[in-house]
């Protein structure tokens, strides 16, 4: 509980991004579409993609040990950390906010599936 709430609090000052608290389970399930190419634990990166434990205010591709894509590493000249926000916006279209990435996911086209990932991944470490 202390964790959902956690998260609820992180995206409370995301108005664009939040209109009811996320669904934790619906967030967990989200991210088994993730794990193949993305841990949770604190560096542990795989050849296919960065760790995802505390994404949400994160720098953005500033991984120790990871080569990040041009794209992401041009997004992070623009913007500092994960937002929830601006991962709301990377989760919907990947290609469009970072185009260049070579992360081989589609998107979220669901509002609310986007804020359940958003909450449970922000309920998974404190960023840098």
């Amino acid at each position: 509980m202390k964790a959902a709430a956690g998260a609820a609090l992180l995206l409370a000052g995301a108005s664009c991004v939040i209109a009811s608290a996320p669904d934790s389970d619906e967030g967990e399930r989200l991210y088994r579409r993730c794990y193949a190419c993305h841990a949770l634990e604190p560096g542990r990166n795989t050849p296919a993609g960065p760790t995802l434990h505390a994404i949400v205010g994160k720098r953005i591709a500033a991984e120790q040990g990871f080569n990040y894509s041009p794209g992401l590493r041009r997004l992070a000249e623009t913007h500092e950390r994960w937002t929830p926000e601006l991962l709301d916006r990377f989760l919907a279209d990947p290609e469009a906010l970072a185009p260049g990435t070579e992360m081989g996911f589609p998107g979220l086209d669901q509002p609310a599936e986007r804020r359940s990932l958003i909450g449970w991944l922000g309920s998974r470490g404190s960023p840098d």
